[in-house]
């Protein structure tokens, strides 16, 4: 889950090397994301079943409300406001799926939320209303991607990803159509390719075996280090230096993510 969080935090690098429409980038990034997926998948005929098509739906909804999102407010508002999801997981995992929340995870959400706020203290502007409203939402549809996919422990939850991006990659490109094409350049077919296969076609990969071991919470929580990332590879490719409000919300966050993860591990050790 963490190497996946890793891969999904290179999107604000490569996205920024990009001069598309959003909706051009959501929809080529999830094209090759499936065609990446099938290469692995190796089928169209899938186990199909209400969690698989949740967490498609839920999938594509959280990518292309993300893009509108970023679109119509501030990229730190979409982030911060989308990063509400794991307190929504976290409900979710106990009413639906039964399972138990643990101190260390109550007290890492809490810290968690404090180091987003910190993380994004001096970035975040008013943004406009309906921007906010998509990034919330959102946020929503992350937490059923885990909830959905998490139901799918004893499936292939990795045909439900790329379902998500057939999904994505039809509704994106289908609007981008009214808009003006692309140019592709060198740099920007890079980019995207590196967008589909490594953001979030190899994270698809990654997301799907951990999703299947660790709880919910526990994956969303860990998801939580892809915007502490985002800026480490701005300031290593681009020479965006990083704030003390960023540094100190990222050290809370791995901190504490870290933290519950491994007294979450020991506890599951045979005694």
């Amino acid at each position: 889950m963490m190497t996946c969080a890793f891969l999904w935090s290179t999107a604000g690098l490569f996205i920024k090397l990009i001069d598309w429409n959003p909706l051009w980038i959501a929809g080529f990034r999830s094209l090759i994301a499936t065609a990446f997926l099938l290469t692995i998948v190796r089928t169209l005929k899938l186990n199909w079943s209400w969690p698989l098509v949740g967490g498609a739906v839920a999938n594509a909804i959280c990518m292309l409300l993300f893009v509108v999102a970023n679109k119509m407010t501030t990229s730190a508002n979409a982030i911060l406001i989308q990063y509400w999801a794991p307190v929504a997981t976290a409900f979710l995992a106990v009413f639906v799926l039964k399972e138990k929340i643990h101190k260390e995870q109550i007290l890492a959400l809490i810290a968690t939320v404090a180091g987003l706020v910190l993380l994004f203290a001096d970035k975040l502007g008013p943004g406009a209303l309906w921007g906010n409203l998509a990034a919330l939402v959102s946020g929503l549809a992350f937490s059923f991607v885990f909830l959905f996919t998490r139901m799918q422990k004893d499936g292939t939850p990795l045909q439900s990803l790329m379902l998500s991006h057939i999904l994505c990659a039809v509704v994106a490109l289908g609007l981008a159509a009214f808009q003006e094409p692309p140019e592709f350049t060198p740099g920007s077919v890079a980019a995207i390719v590196a967008l589909g296969i490594g953001q979030i076609g190899l994270a698809a990969v990654f997301f799907s075996y951990g999703i299947r071991r660790v709880s919910a919470v526990t994956g969303n929580l860990l998801a939580v280090i892809e915007p502490v990332f985002n800026p480490v590879w701005v300031f290593l490719l681009l020479g965006e230096s990083p704030s003390g409000w960023t540094l100190a919300g990222g050290a809370l966050i791995l901190v504490s993510v870290t933290a519950a993860s491994l007294i979450g591990a020991r506890r599951e050790l045979p005694r």
